[in-house]
């Protein structure tokens, strides 16, 4: 009978065992999230510190602003083919980058970057109109940023796997960048980028006409 009483037990601990060790994060996706913090924090105190300005002055999110965006009438298609260029363009650069000495540089800028102008669209839609601020922050990025979101961290992945293995090389050899390291890394690539472009569609197709559905009620 004590046996039986263990056995579930010591299933239970290793079953734990397994799932912490399985979802704890690697040192480069802590150090994503870190910065990503960073810049969230940062555009924070900068909007606050500056709120005067960037909000007074500049008409930033304002109710006007509000208005025209509830009754704008909406190109999808110009929206998807502006977005695109725009993500996809970025995106490239990315790569790009990731081959040069900038490489890792060029990353965690973006990341801060990223972090940054969440925290300034959080906290100025948060001191124009509080709650509802918030909940609207929170739609003028959905459903796009379901897939946005992974899709950059997957990215990251990649230029941190091509910058390495160019610069990291073992003995200075050749040897981690041949024909089958070439080919994998474009079929990721391109994966990327095939993930990104539905996440243009869901910006350009969905996202206006969710947003314009919230200000309607706002």
């Amino acid at each position: 009978m004590e046996c039986l009483r263990v056995k579930p037990l010591e299933g239970t601990v290793q079953e734990m065992q397994f799932a912490k060790k399985n979802f704890r994060l690697n040192p480069g996706q802590r150090n994503i999230l870190a910065l990503f913090c960073a810049g969230l924090l940062t555009g924070i105190l900068v909007l606050y510190i500056g709120k005067s300005i960037l909000l007074e002055n500049t008409g930033l999110f304002d109710e006007d602003t509000l208005y025209h965006m509830k009754y704008m009438t909406v190109d999808s298609s110009a929206l998807f083919c502006y977005i695109l260029r725009k993500r996809i363009g970025r995106l490239l650069i990315l790569a790009v980058l990731s081959t040069t000495y900038l490489g890792l540089a060029a990353c965690m800028g973006t990341v801060f970057w990223y972090g940054m102008s969440a925290g300034v669209l959080l906290a100025s839609l948060a001191i124009r109109y509080g709650v509802k601020g918030i909940v609207l922050a929170v739609l003028s990025i959905f459903p796009q940023y379901l897939i946005y979101v992974p899709g950059m961290l997957v990215m990251l992945t990649w230029c941190e796997t091509v910058f390495r293995a160019i610069y990291h090389r073992n003995g200075g050899g050749y040897e981690a960048v041949n024909k089958g390291f070439l080919l994998r890394q474009t079929g990721q690539l391109a994966a990327i980028i095939a993930a990104m472009t539905a996440g243009c569609l869901a910006e350009g197709y969905i996202n206006p006409y969710i947003l314009k559905g919230f200000l309607k009620i706002f």
